[in-house]
């Protein structure tokens, strides 16, 4: 395969990919897709989209739009995100996806904190942003997907031209345990993002010219924008975009795309094995789905049920494809948390509290490092306007994950959970990840978040907040239902890692990618905590119970 490896930015990798494959489609629009958003359906070639790209530039360059600007992009999963992603990146200004769930406070944060001097907008968005920019007393140049952009100042000549360490993107991490923090990524974070994917080998092979992606994943998560976006662009794929996971028509969306590759987050599975068996269940052409957080459970099964296997993966929006570990070779260890071993441009340790090396099999922090004379090639650059926090990331020269993880002694690595998910009762560690991969087994529980609370004796108790499968909970039977879910635990965990306490409640926070927003969930238990609707459970655990 021939890599676009001598480009220098993502719009340069993408039209050398144009001039390669002039009629094969770039991105395409599914049916449902299109009605959702109100677009057309169908695909847009390379050649096409590189001809709207080349006008689109030239009226954002008569707009006063130069290197070392930023842009706001609010537009969903919508084909236009990569016109205006690609017409920008050509003048050297760099865009900052927006989440189009944040409310108010957070778009004035982002806004604010990003410095955007334009923002691009679906027509009922485009009050919000607005009104984010006037609260944080900021001057923002808003315009709709379809309109000429909005003048910024007279046309310029360029202070110098964009290249590999021009910032391509401002993203901005989820936010689960704090404010989130914005990760700014140059030009060769996202060439290096698709060069990984491209040469990794193992079951992760694509050929030139042929492959379709499918991605129900967000575009302003590195995922979607990075890994998928740019292994489409520098291998001349095209990349069908849905607007969001739709569990019923999934396997409709996977035959008509006729993709060769799917991507998917740990939620997808379960609820696709939760529909009947099928003749249609192997109607596809998918060779290999990439994601992350499969139910073990599950996996094999999956596999079994729909023939391609699921290669679990990691990676940090700070990492890009400076650091990626997957499962893309064998052994993969299907029915545990594998998510593969180091390829031989990643080095890694794993470290106790005190940054020392363990023992094989110790659960320990991830740290990672790019191998060769710069260890943060691929990463991202810093956190921006927070130096403090971008060298603590980086002390001693490796990069902290936050990520608890363990490595056996044949180098394959376990996931166990984040560093702040782990709680501490009595001493024992606790994943609140492995108690929540229990809780679902239970009949009764649709969703569960597993915090800590604090303790007077044992330094901290295991607090479950549970969503039931039916609602709302008769307060009669709740302590019924807690008893059954504790002693659940009780048969498959150890005892101190069982709930102290259960609360019932009609929702859990989430990310758009349905990650547990760890902040908002500690916020949630403490104020119910203490409460009468609160099941305390301490009773039932003992040791030998």
């Amino acid at each position: 395969m021939r890599l676009a490896i001598d480009e220098t930015t993502v719009y340069r990798a993408f039209m050398a990919t144009a001039a390669r494959f002039p009629d094969r489609p770039f991105v395409g629009v599914l049916e449902e897709t299109a009605r959702y958003y109100g677009v057309s359906a169908g695909e847009i070639t390379y050649d096409a989209m590189a001809s709207d790209v080349a006008a689109l530039r030239e009226r954002y360059a008569a707009g006063g739009y130069a290197l070392g600007q930023r842009v706001g992009l609010l537009l969903e999963n919508r084909p236009v995100f990569f016109l205006h992603w690609l017409a920008l990146n050509a003048l050297g200004v760099s865009v900052v996806p927006i989440n189009p769930d944040l409310k108010s406070t957070e778009l004035e944060y982002l806004v604010a904190h990003s410095e955007m001097i334009a923002a691009v907008v679906i027509a009922q968005r485009q009050n919000d942003i607005n009104s984010a920019a006037k609260a944080g007393g900021r001057n923002v140049a808003v315009s709709g997907p379809d309109d000429t952009p909005k003048p910024i100042g007279a046309r310029r000549e360029p202070a110098g031209a964009p290249d590999t360490d021009t910032e391509c993107a401002l993203l901005y991490t989820s936010g689960t345990t704090g404010r989130p923090k914005g990760c700014v990524l140059t030009n060769t974070y996202y060439l290096n993002s698709g060069r990984w994917y491209l040469t990794v080998g193992g079951l992760i092979t694509l050929e030139d010219g042929t492959e379709r992606m499918l991605t129900p994943l967000p575009l302003f998560h590195m995922n979607a924008m990075a890994t998928s976006s740019m292994t489409m662009i520098m291998s001349g794929g095209c990349l069908m975009v849905l607007d969001r996971f739709h569990p019923k028509t999934w396997w409709r969306s996977v035959a008509e795309s006729r993709a060769s590759i799917v991507h998917y987050l740990g939620v997808m599975p379960p609820m696709l094995m939760g529909a009947p068996a099928s003749d249609d269940d192997r109607a596809h052409k998918v060779r290999f789905g990439f994601g992350a957080g499969v139910d073990r459970r599950l996996h094999a099964a999956f596999e079994e049920r729909f023939g391609f296997p699921l290669l679990e993966a990691w990676a940090m929006t700070e990492t890009g494809g400076g650091v990626v570990i997957a499962a893309s070779r064998g052994p993969r260890h299907v029915g545990t948390s594998c998510f593969g071993r180091l390829g031989p441009e990643s080095e890694a340790r794993i470290v106790d509290e005190n940054g020392v090396d363990i023992a094989a099999d110790t659960p320990g922090q991830l740290l990672v490092r790019r191998a060769g004379p710069d260890p943060r090639h691929g990463f991202f650059r810093e956190y921006l306007k927070d130096r403090v926090a971008s060298e603590a990331a980086w002390a001693g020269g490796w990069f902290h994950t936050g990520d608890i993880v363990r490595r056996d002694a044949q180098g394959s690595f376990y996931f166990v959970d984040r560093k702040k998910n782990i709680i501490r009762r009595s001493g024992e560690n606790i994943s609140a990840v492995e108690v929540e991969s229990v809780l679902l087994q239970h009949p009764v529980v649709a969703a569960a978040a597993v915090g800590a609370v604090a303790d007077s004796v044992r330094g901290d108790e295991v607090f479950v907040c549970i969503v039931p499968r039916s609602q709302p909970v008769d307060p009669a039977a709740a302590r019924e239902m807690a008893v059954a879910v504790t002693r659940h635990c009780l048969d498959r965990l150890a005892y101190y890692k069982a709930p102290g306490f259960i609360a019932f409640v009609p929702s859990l926070p989430l990310t758009s990618t349905q990650k547990i927003q760890r902040g908002q969930l500690k916020d949630l238990i403490d104020k119910i905590a203490g409460g009468e609707d609160v099941v305390d459970l301490r009773a039932m655990k003992k040791r030998g119970a």
